[in-house]
């Protein structure tokens, strides 16, 4: 601590060499954030932000981790009140660095009751952290839309930033560029997403329907891009509220019907089911697929193609409709259409590029749980055919993906052995299967920690199943049981013995 004083007054009478200004970085990690407090003065801080306008980009570095380490111990409501001013000037400062530490600091005010206040009637402050909207790095943008977007979470805060003339800076910062008006529409659909009251007003500015104009306008790259930011408002309900009353939804559903005749329909239809698919999970399944056919039509148009980036899009599309049992329940109603559809993604989980067989591998083992409680007859016999659909020796199919040397598609096989481990015709076929058992309780077969865990989960989906015992028989469960008690890493222990005259 007396080391780091001895340095602070160097560095405040600004005679501090770049070499004190290091050790004084490193001197700091050592002291506690109350001893610092005890130990700092005003004078410190000034001459440390004053030493952020040399022309030394090393000089500024340390600096800039020197200031971290100072304010993160000081009070949030007494860095707004003593230091407005240096904040200020560290948003407009050429390095992204100290443009981060600023919005960090303003990010701690926010999130402090007793200083939210303070930003709130500083609307140069807030003038400044709007136009890092703007810059041309995506740190700073990022931190300063984490910034506004806290500032928000109040009704003061919400009254600032639209209804006083800082909605006119934020939409002076829109007209900078394409990718600034992007990062504008994400700050909106975040603000929105908190509350029905932060929706309107966001909806009152006219950005949100500007959000939706350029969504159902004619330019395909700009609808690929709204799009996403459109399902995120959709994932509340207020904001599923919203788009169903301004027709969002319909359009949407109009736009995939017409996207038949349309020659770049490639660039948006992806995203346009996604939309749909997210919809369904978190409304209603079976009334969105009613109400909007054209959305399952088009699911299962894209899985049945040639094009592997529309079949990846239908197979994460039909994971998601397909995770809980009303969704599990309207595929079922499509008969033979899906089961041939299961077949496809069988033979593609087993011969499409990597990237495409994760996916259908991460569909299947959603398609295919059943939580305990929700395993009547009927949905068990459902995915049983379902898994007898996806190849002619589905078991075996899934054994030999888990049994190759990439990772991923190892720990993709093993998920799917996981999503039917607790299902007694699941089993059964494993229990029928040479070997099966043996392979699950080998520990030396798992190459990385990713499969050790993976391994351990399906170990652990099958001890927790109230029919293992009866299905498995004592000798394999306690097995099983072994294995999960001693941990997804255990390593036994190998005893030598030293044979006289050996090598």
């Amino acid at each position: 601590a007396e080391a780091a004083e001895a340095l602070l007054e160097r560095a405040a009478r600004r005679d501090a060499a770049l070499e004190e200004l290091r050790a004084l970085r490193v001197a700091l990690q050592a002291v506690p954030p109350a001893t610092l407090r005890a130990r700092l003065g005003e004078h410190h801080l000034a001459a440390l932000f004053g030493l952020l306008s040399a022309n030394d980009r090393e000089q500024v570095s340390a600096c800039v981790s020197i200031l971290e380490r100072l304010l993160q111990a000081l009070d949030p409501l007494y860095v707004i009140q003593n230091l407005r001013e240096e904040l200020q000037k560290g948003l407009c400062h050429p390095e992204d660095s100290v443009r981060i530490l600023s919005i960090a600091q303003v990010g701690r005010i926010v999130e402090d009751s007793g200083a939210v206040t303070e930003i709130l009637s500083s609307p140069e402050l807030l003038r400044h952290i709007i136009s890092c909207i703007g810059g041309e790095k995506i740190a700073v943008a990022k931190e300063a839309i984490k910034s506004l977007s806290r500032i928000a979470q109040s009704q003061d805060g919400l009254e600032a930033l639209f209804v006083g003339s800082l909605l006119s800076d934020l939409k002076n910062v829109m007209a900078m560029s394409d990718v600034v008006r992007y990062r504008v529409y994400e700050l909106i659909v975040e603000i929105s997403s908190v509350s029905a009251e932060s929706l309107n007003y966001c909806a009152s500015s006219g950005l949100i329907p500007e959000l939706i104009g350029e969504l159902t306008g004619e330019d395909v790259l700009v609808r690929a891009t709204c799009i996403e930011m459109v399902t995120s408002l959709a994932h509340t309900p207020h904001g599923r509220q919203y788009l169903a009353q301004q027709g969002v939804i319909d359009k949407i559903s109009n736009i995939i019907l017409g996207a038949e005749s349309d020659p770049f329909s490639g660039f948006y239809l992806p995203g346009f089911v996604k939309f749909f698919g997210n919809l369904a999970v978190v409304d209603s399944p079976q009334q969105i697929c009613e109400r909007y056919p054209v959305f399952m039509e088009k699911v299962f148009e894209m899985a049945e193609s040639q094009d592997p980036t529309m079949i990846g899009v239908a197979v994460d599309t039909l994971g998601i409709l397909g995770s809980n049992v009303e969704g599990k329940q309207v595929l079922q109603k499509t008969r033979s259409r899906f089961q041939n559809l299961l077949s496809k993604i069988g033979h593609q989980a087993k011969n499409a590029p990597t990237e495409l067989r994760l996916r259908c591998l991460d569909a299947i083992s959603s398609l295919l749980y059943l939580p305990p409680e929700q395993q009547t007859e009927d949905l068990l016999r459902m995915t049983e055919s379902w898994f007898t659909s996806l190849s002619s020796q589905p078991l075996e199919l899934f054994r030999s993906i888990s049994t190759q040397p990439f990772p991923d598609l190892h720990c993709g096989a093993l998920r799917v052995f996981t999503a039917i481990a607790n299902q007694p015709w699941a089993q059964k076929l494993m229990l029928d299967s040479p070997g099966f058992v043996e392979y699950v309780v080998d520990r030396s077969v798992e190459p990385d920690k990713a499969s050790k865990d993976a391994k351990y989960e399906l170990v652990k989906a099958l001890v927790n199943s109230k029919t293992i015992a009866e299905i498995f028989g004592n000798q394999y469960y306690l097995r099983l049981r072994a294995y999960l008690q001693e941990g997804p890493y255990y390593v036994k222990a190998v005893s030598t013995t030293a044979v006289e005259g050996a090598e």
